[in-house]
């Protein structure tokens, strides 16, 4: 167990490399392995924060590089802070804007001490540094906050990635020199794309630095499955055992899966949200598409023994329709069930932790098994 004021962290049980544990925050508890939802600007998009309560989620991220453009961290902390801000009780995690130096590399221009943004709704510059994106999460006040990092593409040269490495390295000492509420954990970021040997050297000089947590950064832009599989056990096997352990922006069941049984703590990524709006619905066997002219007279659920309220309300014959009229509860009903089906995923994957039998999971949910993602569409 690591404990330090106010976010104790400790591992309950172990399943080879996979870890069941409790993370405490001010505000509240978050049992681990845990999915968190994307409200990118403050928002589940489409969903209510009673809707996704319902669906299990303990725990959502927010984006500082959008906040802090609209409305501004300034406006949020006057109006009483993000939690009061969006209507949210439960623990909250900021990105620090480092994922918007790969997302936003068209508009944006980077140099040794920060980075200048063009912004992509009106034109104006906006700039982002280790300071500066330290100041804004402490004025949003979210639980856990991301240190400033520099997020490379993949596949990208040997040169670009030391460059990033460095740079990340020095921006997080910068933000731990910057930060000072007690109130909110900081998290360090490991970069270094798919080179273990720099992976190691960022992971090490972090840990000298000494953070509340560590996140790896950098997977799922641009990598196949097989590679990120193939490096995620040594990236983690070098982050301090005693602290949680996030991966950033990943992923869908199998990467999750991946990663867990790997001794990843923490995850988001916006696929359960984006699918939803996209009338794609995710069940054990996999994607159903509901634009599909099969599902027109279908009148079971998404998928049969779910009890999220589109499940037990509606069929997938009325979700389709939603979908064809261009009805806004088409997406709501789909992304509130895809949140369901991944708190069910990781609540289940919590529960075998204990028995030792984790790698039973893909005989409940087969989408989790390293082919999954080769099916389109499976019932």
């Amino acid at each position: 167990m690591w404990c330090s004021k106010m976010f104790p962290f400790s591992i309950t049980h172990t399943d080879g490399q996979a870890r069941r544990g409790v993370l405490t925050t001010p505000h509240g508890r978050v049992d681990t392995p845990v999915f968190m939802p994307v409200g990118t600007a403050g928002s589940i998009k489409g969903v209510t924060p009673t809707q996704l309560r319902a669906t299990g989620a303990t725990m959502i991220l927010a984006n500082t590089y959008h906040l802090q453009l609209r409305p501004s961290a300034d406006v949020v902390r006057d109006l009483g802070g993000l939690h009061k801000f969006m209507g949210w009780d439960g623990p909250i995690l900021t990105d620090s804007g480092g994922y918007q130096v790969f997302s936003l590399a068209r508009i944006s221009r980077i140099d040794d001490d920060g980075v200048e943004f063009r912004s992509h709704i009106d034109g104006a510059t906006m700039r982002l540094d280790p300071r500066i994106a330290t100041e804004a999460q402490e004025k949003l006040g979210a639980d856990i906050i991301m240190v400033f990092d520099q997020c490379p593409p993949l596949p990208c040269d040997a040169q670009t990635l030391v460059v990033a490495v460095d740079r990340t390295i020095r921006w997080a000492r910068m933000c731990k020199d910057a930060h000072s509420r007690d109130d909110q954990a900081l998290f360090g970021i490991v970069q270094g794309g798919l080179d273990l040997s720099l992976r190691r050297r960022c992971a090490a000089a972090l840990a000298e630095i000494g953070f509340d947590g560590y996140a790896i950064g950098g997977l799922s832009v641009g990598e196949s499955f097989e590679e990120m599989a193939g490096v995620l056990p040594e990236i983690v096997a070098a982050l301090p055992s005693d602290r949680p352990r996030y991966l950033m922006g990943v992923g869908t069941p199998r990467d999750l899966l991946m990663a867990i049984q790997a001794g990843v703590d923490m995850f988001d990524c916006v696929l359960p949200t984006r699918n939803g709006r996209n009338s794609c619905a995710f069940t054990a066997w996999g994607q159903l598409k509901m634009r599909n002219e099969k599902y027109r007279l279908d009148d079971g659920p998404f998928e049969a023994g779910c009890d999220c309220e589109a499940c037990l309300n509606f069929s997938r014959g009325y979700i389709r329709h939603l979908f064809s009229a261009g009805e806004m509860l088409g997406p709501t009903l789909t992304s509130i069930h895809n949140l369901r089906f991944y708190e069910r995923f990781l609540s289940r994957i919590r529960d075998l932790i204990p028995t030792g039998k984790l790698a039973r999971i893909v005989d409940e949910f087969p989408i989790a098994s390293p082919g999954a993602d080769a099916r389109e569409e499976e019932e």
